[in-house]
């Protein structure tokens, strides 16, 4: 088992090795939901939970599969736990905010298969962490992937009332922030230098 303390984990998968700016997982909804900060705001909160249930679950399915010793069904198995979790999220938002689950659109279904939530379960697991570790490292991947949300639509909103090139309009602006955003949090590699 994996000795790292919980504020390391929490931080690592937070601000270092974030699962969308230094990891590159889960761009899609990163780039296709940040246009708007509420919703933003609340994608991240939906992965959040996402990311939090599937590594619960991430952690009893590889105890099971070891006790078993069946280690090669994990990946199916976390798909499915995944794809599960998902449509429990979007059935609730759907009866709870109608609004939001229109304005969430398309990439509500598509948690299901944002990469960073699967790359999550991977991770904690071959990292050897333990139940409590498990949590805490879904808790920070998920609020790093809820902050890049945030700071890319909150970039994005200032962006609309800028006067910009008609050449880098769109889409070619979105990306050269996305890059910026990505160098940005590459200052955070300092605070992980004691691995």
């Amino acid at each position: 088992m994996n000795q790292e303390p919980l504020w390391s984990i929490f931080i690592n998968a937070c601000l270092i090795n974030n699962f969308v700016l230094a990891y590159f997982l889960g761009i899609c909804p990163f780039l296709g939901v940040s246009a708007k900060l509420a919703t933003a705001t609340r994608m991240g909160l939906a992965v959040m939970f996402v990311m939090l249930v599937s590594s619960t679950c991430a952690y009893g399915i590889q105890a099971l599969l070891l006790w078993i010793d069946a280690p090669y069904l994990k990946l199916i198995s976390f798909i499915a736990v995944i794809a599960s979790t998902v449509q429990l999220v979007e059935m609730f938002i759907k009866k709870m905010s109608p609004t939001l689950f229109r304005a969430l659109g398309i990439f509500l279904p598509l948690i299901t298969t944002n990469c960073a939530i699967l790359g999550l379960a991977l991770f904690q697991t071959n990292k050897g962490y333990g139940f409590a570790q498990s949590i805490i490292y879904a808790l920070g991947a998920g609020a790093g992937f809820t902050l890049a949300l945030i700071l890319m639509a909150g970039l994005r909103e200032k962006l609309e009332l800028a006067r910009t090139p008609d050449v880098v309009k769109g889409t070619a602006i979105t990306l050269i922030i996305a890059g910026l955003l990505s160098v940005c949090f590459m200052g955070f590699a300092g605070l992980g230098s004691s691995q």
